[in-house]
């Protein structure tokens, strides 16, 4: 349903840019956004487009990240800069309804993200 891409190994202070393709009606009636998961750790909300077309962050990964949406190929990406090695995780794509966070109601696979120091 749900299908994420671009995830990789990066250096620290490296770049890296998710992907994640949504079909309709997902893409337009819903909140998509991305989370993620370390070992050992609890899925963290990392940021959200919201099908009104506001974007949210959470405190974790603000500054470092830009969510966006590309509406002709219902795609939403998340750009993230300055990489850490605390970055490494499992990244999911996800759809789901309100403000900020999302109420997720569908989830991708996960793109692992590796940040060597």
């Amino acid at each position: 349903h749900l299908a994420e891409s671009g995830g990789g190994m990066v250096q620290t202070g490296g770049s890296l840019r998710l992907s994640c393709r949504a079909p309709e009606p997902t893409f337009s009636s819903y909140s998509v956004g991305w989370f993620r998961q370390a070992p050992g750790s609890e899925r963290e909300w990392i940021a959200a487009s919201h099908n009104s077309g506001t974007e949210y962050y959470a405190k974790s990964m603000k500054g470092r990240v830009t969510i966006s949406r590309d509406h002709a190929k219902h795609m939403v990406f998340l750009q993230m800069n300055t990489l850490k090695p605390e970055d490494t995780a499992v990244y999911y794509c996800a759809a789901g309804w309100g403000i900020g966070e999302p109420r997720v109601a569908y989830w991708g696979q996960g793109t692992q993200v590796t940040v060597s120091s």
